[in-house]
């Protein structure tokens, strides 16, 4: 009983150390947000090279938009500063992830397109507001598994650990809500696919203005999903539930699948289960790049580097590209792909012991300026690299916000991937919907056309 009771009191103080690590900061560390740091907690200075500029709210003009359109690129007389292929890539091994020189040495026609960087992460002034507050406020609890004291965007600008950077992707503003059309393929090692398309409503719980920074309400999203092609598959939906703090309240998910006409609950859409319409290349963590728990990790915080990740992807996002054009053999078409360089946080998970996950290791580079899951690499128990996923963003400078417009899984094993979010030729997503909270129920699947 005694051993029992020692065993306890250390479980207690470990998750003690983990919810008080430096998550609220004092005033004088929360007005680096607008002095050193930019509003939602990124060096606002460039680098010493000047190939990172300062950030300067406010200081790209964008074209003009209507609501309906794909965003035109506000960058298109931009030309590369340099191309990284096979042979010069050892000169800029410092600023290549792993995966992407495993890329360019698997793959002949394989290059980054390295572009001037453009810092055009940028997000309304309430956004910046509720950052500022949570700086004051947020705490960690439950081991690092939830998050209280927060509202809108990322609880954490001035992070300490890395539980507090997983915590900046995973609650940044993404709007309100959200109706999107976009479609998903597996792309083979010959470049053949098949492409699903998929209308999503998403409401954004924790960004809404009415939410009240001292909520205990632990509902972050719900998503409502209908697949409307192929036509074997049309008609299929999937409700979801997603709350904050995992442990105390696990996601709740609903499918209706067409063929059965009804709706049941839907277990096990968490971890390493697999996305079915990814062929198994994408897990559902993968989701969003990162989504759900954290508890089967161990999670480190590496600091800072420069390097070159996907960015303002406005030619990607294109409806003046085909879908035949994108999805080429083994990787994206790197000729419509961007690149830049940009700082980002560096977080390793690893595999706690006696738990299970496909992967054993994986390393996430997050984008200082929107605190945004820019690359994940993805390690077997073994130490193997097996995987390779990047968001590519654009700024939809309507609202403002910052997101992903396509996002790719490679299977560096098998040599195929699966791509998600291709809207080049489907309808925009439109940010200005306003769906009610009791819309998101499992009665509405079976109605839902």
């Amino acid at each position: 009983m005694i051993r029992f009771i020692r065993c306890m009191v250390c479980t207690l103080l470990i998750l003690m150390s983990v919810s008080n690590a430096q998550a609220k900061v004092n005033a004088e560390q929360a007005q680096q947000l607008q002095q050193a740091l930019t509003p939602v907690g990124a060096e606002r200075a460039g680098n010493a090279e000047g190939t990172i500029p300062t950030w300067q709210a406010g200081q790209i003009e964008y074209p003009p938009i209507k609501p309906g359109m794909h965003h035109p690129n506000p960058f298109a007389d931009d030309q590369p500063r340099l191309v990284i292929n096979a042979a010069n890539m050892s000169a800029h091994q410092s600023k290549l992830s792993a995966a992407h020189q495993l890329m360019l040495q698997r793959y002949p026609d394989f290059q980054l397109k390295v572009y001037p960087t453009r810092r055009t992460a940028t997000y309304p002034q309430r956004v910046y507001d509720a950052v500022y507050q949570n700086a004051l406020h947020a705490e960690l609890v439950e081991g690092g598994e939830g998050v209280i004291q927060a509202t809108t965007s990322s609880p954490f600008p001035i992070p300490a650990n890395a539980h507090e950077v997983m915590w900046n992707h995973k609650l940044r503003y993404r709007g309100e809500a959200v109706q999107t059309h976009s479609g998903s393929a597996v792309v083979d090692s010959k470049g053949r696919y098949t492409l699903r398309k998929t209308d999503t409503l998403i409401k954004f719980m924790y960004s809404d203005p009415q939410r009240d920074q001292r909520s205990q309400d632990e509902l972050a999203i719900m998503l409502l999903g209908s697949t409307t092609a192929p036509p074997k598959l049309a008609g299929n939906k999937l409700l979801v539930h997603e709350f904050i703090n995992a442990m105390k309240e696990p996601r709740k998910s609903w499918i209706h699948l067409s063929g059965q006409r009804r709706t049941r609950r839907a277990p096990d859409i968490a971890y390493d289960a697999p996305v079915l319409i990814s062929d198994s290349i994408a897990l559902v963590d993968n989701t969003d790049m990162f989504s759900g728990a954290m508890d089967r990790f161990d999670w480190t915080l590496k600091g800072k580097r420069e390097l070159f990740v996907p960015y303002n992807a406005y030619a990607l996002h294109s409806d003046q590209r085909q879908y035949d054009e994108l999805l080429t053999a083994t990787h994206l078409n790197p000729e419509v792909l961007r690149y830049e360089l940009h700082r980002v946080w560096v977080v390793e998970a690893t595999l706690k012991k006696g738990f299970r996950h496909r992967y054993g290791k994986r390393v996430f580079y997050i984008d200082e300026d929107s605190w945004q899951v820019a690359l994940l690499e993805q390690y077997d128990g073994k130490g193997n690299l097996m995987s390779l996923a990047e968001g590519h963003p654009i700024n939809y400078y309507e609202k403002p916000l910052f997101w992903y417009t396509v996002e790719v899984i490679y299977d560096l094993e098998k040599g195929i991937y699966y791509a998600s979010g291709l809207d080049n030729q489907e309808k925009m997503y439109d940010f200005s919907v306003s769906p009610k909270s009791s819309y998101f129920a499992p009665a509405t699947l079976s109605r839902l056309r």
